[in-house]
């Protein structure tokens, strides 16, 4: 009877196993592969896709005074999505508005402002607490606001003492944003277990062995001043690797006075970034710093139109690195020195791009300073302005050797410069050339820098994202 009673229990335990391994897509016994949840990503808005291929990178031509061969470097690329022009004051526009309005709702359910929770979610649809979260369906009440929403309103506002002008207060357009560096988490030298460490050698990791780590942190003092720290500490958790930063992402409208002296330019100081006039010119008086939060901000709105399972997330929106700019202006062609397929400057009698002409003349190409956005032909790529109007920010730290520092696959050097840096380590590669450069220094093969601090009435920038999945390259099978 025992006997009987275990055969019975063990076949029931087999059949359970059986078709419980049924369900979970075993196979039968076969390896058939667990295939995730497919996410349906529409294609980025503005966008063009960049298809994976290679180029020598680098200059096009030898020195034409010493006959030198120029140095170059053979790169392949991975396929990504680049904007198809430079990011314009109406976007941009978009993002500050977007940080007006999250201060605005915070003091519209801050009491001090006579708020409450109406502007806040606390819980879920099953009544459930959750952190507490802004909630961005409920409107602003713009036009018949009570006085304690007048007050949450205007607080982000600021009316000019002498001259009464009343504008948006550029000092309160703060965007606070956190990044967890993947890559400093993934070098064996800082996993967190001691034995991970030495993979690649024939020694052991010394397990009492302090290893150091540098994060970033920003917070607002008690005088409203944004201070941010770069701290070095003992490596204890994941949390070492999240940096948090706080940007104050107004453009900087005196650049068009502080870059030229001597000049009348404070028409477009007053007009440039807040007239409907340039809503389609490229953003110009933008830092590295805030180029960055933007596509920190343009990931996270793209993320929120999408229904993502759980824990999985998208590729990020960023700056394009050094190479990748190079490749895509050249559409991939090696010889170019141009987006366009010449050496020449104009087709038909008709400038190919908005740039310094000649001598004290900006306006023969049709421009005195930026041109809308889209003004000239597009490259191979069908890419807008990748010479001239605006220069542009990429992720690429400067360094005199450039490429030769980089690997040949996916090329770039990145650099996170801390708080208390020699400056001259906080240079980012700028591509492209400007409204007031001369040809030289138009051409998509020539390297120039910024500091990453600075803005400038003549800088912009465009975003890339990686394309997840395959994409071969011209010619290829698919």
């Amino acid at each position: 009877m025992m006997n009987k009673i275990y055969f019975t229990l063990a076949l029931m335990a087999t059949l359970i196993l059986a078709s419980s391994c049924g369900r979970s897509g075993m196979g039968g016994g076969e390896v058939t592969g667990a295939r995730l949840a497919a996410v349906n990503e529409p294609a980025p808005y503005g966008m063009v896709l960049i298809k994976r291929g290679s180029f020598r990178m680098g200059p096009a031509d030898k020195d034409s005074l010493w006959g030198i061969q120029p140095d170059t470097k053979g790169v392949s690329f991975d396929a990504f999505w680049m904007d198809q022009t430079e990011i314009t004051n109406a976007k941009y526009r978009q993002f500050v508005y977007w940080v007006r309005d999250s201060i605005i709702r915070e003091r519209l359910a801050d009491p001090a402002y006579g708020g409450n929770d109406l502007f806040k979610i606390t819980e879920d649809k099953y009544g459930d607490p959750v952190t507490p979260h802004l909630d961005w369906s409920r409107p602003i009440p713009w036009k018949r606001p009570t006085d304690e929403e007048r007050k949450a309103i205007e607080s982000v506002y600021y009316t000019n003492p002498v001259t009464g002008e009343r504008s948006l207060d550029p000092k309160q357009m703060l965007y606070k944003y956190e990044v967890y560096d993947y890559t400093e988490a993934a070098l064996r030298k800082n996993r967190l277990d001691p034995a991970q460490r030495d993979l690649d050698t024939d020694h052991h990791a010394d397990p009492n062995q302090v290893v150091m780590i540098s994060k970033d942190t920003a917070y607002i003092d008690e005088n409203g001043k944004v201070v941010r720290k770069t701290i070095t500490r003992p490596l204890s958790s994941e949390w070492d690797f999240l940096n948090t930063y706080i940007v104050n992402i107004y453009p900087d409208e005196t650049c068009w006075v502080n870059d030229f002296k001597n000049a009348y330019n404070e028409p477009y100081m007053r007009m440039y970034f807040t007239h409907p006039g340039y809503d389609d010119y490229p953003v110009v008086g933008v830092t590295w710093d805030q180029a960055t939060a933007f596509c920190v901000w343009r990931t996270n709105l793209f993320k929120s139109s999408i229904n993502l399972p759980p824990g999985q997330t998208i590729e990020p929106f960023r700056l394009p690195t050094e190479g990748e700019w190079e490749y895509a202006a050249r559409a991939g062609k090696s010889d170019r020195k141009y987006p366009w397929d010449s050496n020449g400057l104009t087709t038909k009698a008709c400038f190919l791009a908005n740039f310094k002409p000649g001598d004290g003349d900006y306006t023969e190409d049709g421009h005195l300073i930026t041109a809308k956005v889209a003004s000239f032909a597009p490259n191979d790529f069908g890419l807008y302005d990748m010479a001239g109007n605006v220069a542009e920010w990429t992720s690429t730290a400067y360094v005199e050797s450039g490429p030769k520092q980089m690997s040949d696959i996916n090329p770039d050097l990145h650099y996170n410069a801390a708080q208390d840096d020699p400056y001259a380590m906080k240079r980012k590669v700028v591509r492209g050339g400007s409204w007031k450069d001369v040809a030289q220094f138009i051409r998509s093969d020539m390297r120039s820098y910024e500091y990453e601090n600075v803005p400038r009435s003549y800088i912009g920038f465009r975003c890339v994202r990686t394309q997840i999945g395959f994409s071969r390259s011209k010619g290829g099978k698919k």
